[in-house]
């Protein structure tokens, strides 16, 4: 199984939060494949200018480091990703970079890891926690 990260878990994994359930470490260690997408630089971007997280260090060399030292790769928005994202199907919230994330994850069939209950309750997206 292949694994896209949304924001959430690149933090909670970055840090090693003790949340991460024993569930979560399974899927991360059995993962064949990790991936996060560039749109969560401008989430962290966002989160750390408002003080909503506190990083060690800018969010920058934090995100480059996390990618590096984890062994992720980037998975890149297409223009198939950007098509995806605004034709999902259903009832989906207007979230920019949910959007991307669920396209990505569709598009190049990986499950999505993420804390968030609107994008793991999606009936049109394997997401998991």
């Amino acid at each position: 199984m292949n694994l896209l990260l949304d924001t959430c878990a690149i933090i909670f994994l970055g840090i090693d939060d003790p949340c991460i359930s024993i569930t979560t470490r399974r899927l991360i260690r059995e993962a064949e494949q990790i991936y996060v997408s560039p749109i969560s630089t401008a989430e962290l971007a966002c989160l750390q200018d408002r003080g909503r997280i506190e990083l060690p260090v800018h969010w920058k060399p934090w995100f480059r480091n996390a990618i590096e030292a984890n062994g992720w790769d980037v998975k890149p928005i297409t223009l198939e990703i950007m098509e995806e994202s605004y034709s999902l199907p259903g009832s989906f919230h207007s979230d920019p970079a949910d959007r991307i994330l669920t396209a990505t994850a569709r598009c190049e069939d990986l499950v999505l890891l993420t804390t968030d209950r609107k994008l793991l309750d999606y009936p049109h997206l394997q997401a998991r926690w």
